[in-house]
């Protein structure tokens, strides 16, 4: 090993001193400036623990006034120490070969010497946990080495590559970020950097054990990827010639929302609306946002997230053609928008729509696309249907905007019978007269002042005209009048009957025969029973012949059918009882699962609703049926008395019809009664 001493300082040279050969194989150390900090590596997976003690003195000293050099020199450190590293990140083994897939390197991976590597660097850095989480993903990453993916890794599973990670490295990885909470946001900055790194060399190492790492932290804690996106929205600018760096660094950002909904719409709308419109990271903006509300189906979690700023840029990319997505991204950003239109308005649109209502009418002119059109005259009126203050928006909008008023008035004309009904409730009603009105008003100012926007104008002053005339009245209900009319008429024959004892002495019947009505009815009724009597007749004669000769001639069809039905019947079964074994091995994980993931509060509610059921089964229901039976026992037996002991048709009969008598005169009593009374209320008596 070399010693330096400034033997001869005054003549500024250097001596070398040689204490004894250097050792086979060992590279030798570059030489340095004089005056130039050594360079340090940043982990103890770097250069081992062999020069530990040393470089953590160095670190402790020389990390308040060197930070910014030694951000400086660190790729220049990388490839001095980048050998002597990895020899000693194996504790002196050899690197282990590239395996065939991440499923057969995470196999081959000794959870128990990974757990000794970390307790070693726990040891010698005891106050510097970030020395240990960075130690943590370069070994695993070193462990991991297995092909390459695409770097969003789109043809695999959201979760992908900790889902295949086992329990036993999960609680490891657990363990020591939980004792490293502190430094977690360093900790994730740290991976993205050194994955962009790892993407700058030629050959380059897979980067597993980093996207293991991004997603432990992220699960946890996935507000670390939201505290700074401006900083990682100029980075992607940095790198935007370089598509694989910059898909790397949305998808690390992107594991947020798959813990957390709010999260990742933040990331979204932060880093990933602003990109766009850019063609190579387009199509993975899309599609992440398509995953992430396919993860999250409860969009209630996600209410306030997106604003008018954010929403109407979405409105435009989904709608507007000739823009930067390609006619397919356009598609499914559009199959996304109306739950992006969900999370706008949020959980109370009443009070939020107004808002919106401006952007909506200044994009509604006459020359923009149909489909666009449509949904932006739609949102208006629900606009106007659902938030009030819309319609003084409008009013303040009018002058400035009369092409677009004239589309939204033409509009409301048209799903008059339809959409517009929404509308009619009092006070929405009141508020569009008054509005249409105001508008009028206008017109005649703006038509008083000269020429100009007079076509506008005439096509504004004739929609509120014809809106006026909707609103004023909808014509004489008829419907109505024949409905009162007929239940009117149903109820005095009634009377007219029940007064008189049947219908032949009624006055109804009465004034029928003096009219002749009477005796043409019933001629009528007995040529219709008459046709109707031999009509069954000759259904009667006909009919089994003609079965009988349609049986031949479809049994030969019908019987193969027949046959196929009842194989498809046992097929059916077979599944369903396959499924449904399959469904009762699988309930005892379920409840395992669901218990294990459900918060203690939301068992203690469930069990005590399951305590008030049982207690209004007991208390309430069960006695009621018990009362209801004994009742019913007893009238059955007090009715099997009257009858002599003996249940017979007729005297039950007899007895029903008794019963029902009575409850009907005393129902016409109580009727009468009311009525009396009422007259008298209203005589004044």
């Amino acid at each position: 090993m070399a010693a330096v001493s400034p033997a001869s300082a005054g003549g500024g040279r250097w001596e070398v001193v040689r204490r004894g050969r250097r050792p086979a194989g060992r590279p030798r150390d570059p030489p340095t400036a004089p005056g130039a900090p050594i360079a340090t590596t940043e982990t103890l997976f770097e250069l081992g623990f062999e020069r530990a003690p040393r470089r953590a003195a160095r670190e402790a000293a020389a990390e308040p006034q060197q930070q910014q050099q030694q951000q400086q020199q660190q790729q220049q450190r990388r490839q001095q120490s980048g050998k002597g590293a990895r020899k000693a990140a194996g504790d002196g083994g050899s690197r282990p070969g590239r395996f065939r897939s991440l499923e057969e390197a995470l196999r081959a991976l000794n959870v128990a010497d990974l757990q000794k590597e970390l307790d070693k660097s726990q040891s010698m850095f005891p106050e510097n946990p970030s020395v240990w989480v960075k130690d943590l993903a370069g070994c695993l990453n070193y462990k991991l080495q297995a092909p390459k993916s695409d770097p969003t890794l789109s043809q695999h599973a959201h979760d992908y590559p900790y889902c295949l990670v086992s329990k036993e490295l999960k609680n490891a990885i657990r363990s020591l970020l939980g004792k490293s909470s502190g430094v977690l946001e360093l900790f994730f900055d740290h991976c993205i950097y050194t994955m962009l790194q790892e993407l700058d060399k030629t050959p380059g190492e897979s980067l597993h054990g980093y996207r293991i790492c991004i997603q432990a932290v992220l699960l946890e804690r996935p507000k670390i990827a939201t505290t700074n996106l401006g900083k990682y929205l100029e980075l992607l600018r940095s790198h935007q010639n370089r598509p694989a760096k910059c898909l790397t660094i949305l998808w690390a950002l992107g594991q947020a929302g798959f813990t957390d909904l709010a999260e990742g719409l933040r990331v979204w709308l932060g880093v990933m609306l602003p990109v766009l419109g850019i063609k190579a990271l387009s199509p993975y903006a899309v599609s992440y946002l398509d995953r992430l509300l396919t993860v999250h189906p409860n969009l209630t979690k996600g209410f306030g997230m997106i604003g008018p700023k954010d929403f109407f840029p979405l409105l435009d990319f989904a709608f507007m053609p000739n823009n930067s997505l390609s006619p397919s991204l356009q598609e499914q950003l559009r199959r996304l928008y109306p739950r992006l239109k969900v999370l706008a308005l949020g959980a109370r649109p009443e009070t939020t729509l107004h808002t919106y209502f401006p952007s909506f009418l200044s994009r509604a002119t006459p020359s923009c696309p149909p489909a666009m059109r449509k949904e932006l005259l739609t949102s208006m009126s629900q606009c106007l249907s659902v938030d009030p203050l819309s319609f003084s928006v409008w009013r303040q909008l009018y002058t400035k905007h009369l092409s677009q008023s004239s589309l939204l008035l033409n509009h409301l004309l048209e799903s008059w019978d339809s959409g517009s009904r929404k509308l009619c409730c009092p006070q929405a009603r009141q508020a569009l007269q008054e509005t249409v009105r105001s508008f009028k008003v206008t017109n005649e100012e703006l038509v008083a002042k000269g020429p100009g926007s007079q076509q506008d104008v005439a096509a504004c002053d004739t929609a509120c005209k014809l809106l006026l005339q909707k609103l004023k009245g909808r014509g004489f209900p008829w419907s109505r009048l024949l409905l009162v009319l007929l239940v009117f008429a149903a109820g005095f024959l009634i009377h007219d009957i029940r007064t008189h004892g049947s219908l032949q002495a009624s006055a109804s019947a009465h004034a029928l025969r003096s009219s002749g009505l009477l005796p043409a009815w019933q001629h009528a009724w007995h040529k219709a029973a008459h046709f109707s009597l031999e009509g069954y007749r000759w259904l009667e004669r006909t009919l089994p012949a003609c079965c009988s000769r349609a049986a031949a001639l479809l049994q030969p069809t019908l019987q193969p059918l027949w046959a196929k039905a009842a194989e498809l019947a046992v097929h059916v079964s077979k599944q369903c009882s396959t499924y449904l074994s399959w469904a009762g091995e699988r309930l005892p994980w379920l409840l395992e699962w669901l218990q294990s993931r459900l918060p203690d509060a939301v068992l203690h509610v469930a069990e005590c609703m399951r305590e008030l059921l049982l207690f209004l089964l007991r208390s309430c229901l069960l006695p009621l049926l018990e009362h209801v039976a004994a009742a019913l026992q007893r009238g059955w037996k007090s009715c099997v008395d009257a009858c002599n002991g003996e249940a017979l048709w007729d005297c039950v009969r007899e007895h029903l019809s008794s019963f029902t008598y009575s409850s009907w005169i005393y129902l016409h009593n109580t009727t009468v009664a009311l009525k009396n009374w009422a007259l008298a209320m209203i005589s004044g008596h």
